[in-house]
């Protein structure tokens, strides 16, 4: 257990030295918890999915203490997408299918939010167009998804590869739209909830959902992870 420890202190303390993303300061403790347990990373990817599924239904119920939860556990599903691959790294079980599963789970919980949060935004004000601006969000996230099936080499070796600094401002926006954005989206949604307005999350998702495919186009941007 003493070389086992050592492995997790040297493979999670690294995101501790950084502020960005937000998300990696969190992670690490719950990885050196579940670590010396009997659970593998797609066991972990199941647990995240079911945390976004969850916070997708309780956004859906649109009251206010219901949405507050739903952005808890919509944390909940993103640090535990951080563990998973901590954790896969970390007893070297990283595997083609894990990256699947991962990118799968992504696009459920992405579209499941936005459908969540557009309901509940109808059923409380009674207007149709927020469940619009939500299918609009979730198109856009299906599309990423689609698009990332059809490029399974960049996921592969997301971390195979260390990342280059992004040049430009075209690089840099891409950069910012696609990673340290999306990484710590969590927390948008939650300070947002906390002050119940996290339904003006759907207008800028129906459009930034498909901006943020777009930007997959931008040349040299898939280069750039968090």
């Amino acid at each position: 257990m003493p070389n086992q420890r050592q492995d997790i202190e040297q493979s999670t303390q690294e995101p501790e030295r950084t502020l960005f993303p937000l998300i990696r300061n969190l992670s690490p403790a719950l990885t050196q918890l579940l670590l010396p347990l009997p659970i593998g990373p797609n066991l972990i990817t199941s647990g995240s999915l079911l945390a976004g599924i969850a916070a997708a239904w309780a956004l859906a119920l649109g009251l206010r203490h219901w949405i507050l939860t739903g952005a808890v556990l919509f944390l909940v599903c993103y640090v535990l997408d951080n563990v998973d691959g901590e954790i896969a790294r970390i007893k070297d079980q990283c595997t083609s299918f894990g990256a699947q599963y991962d990118t799968f789970v992504d696009w459920m919980v992405n579209a499941a939010f936005f459908i969540g949060l557009g309901w509940g935004a109808m059923a409380r004000s009674g207007n149709e167009i927020w469940l619009w601006f939500a299918g609009s969000a979730a198109i856009g996230a299906t599309i990423n998804y689609l698009i990332s099936l059809s490029d399974r080499s960049e996921e592969d070796n997301a971390d195979a590869t260390p990342a280059p600094r992004p040049q430009g401002i075209a690089q840099w926006s891409a950069f910012v739209l696609r990673e340290m954005f999306r990484a710590d989206f969590c927390f948008i949604v939650l300070v947002l909830a906390l002050f119940d307005v996290v339904h003006f999350l759907l207008p800028a998702g129906a459009i930034g959902a498909h901006a943020f495919w777009m930007a997959r186009f931008v040349r040299g941007a898939r280069k750039f992870h968090v």
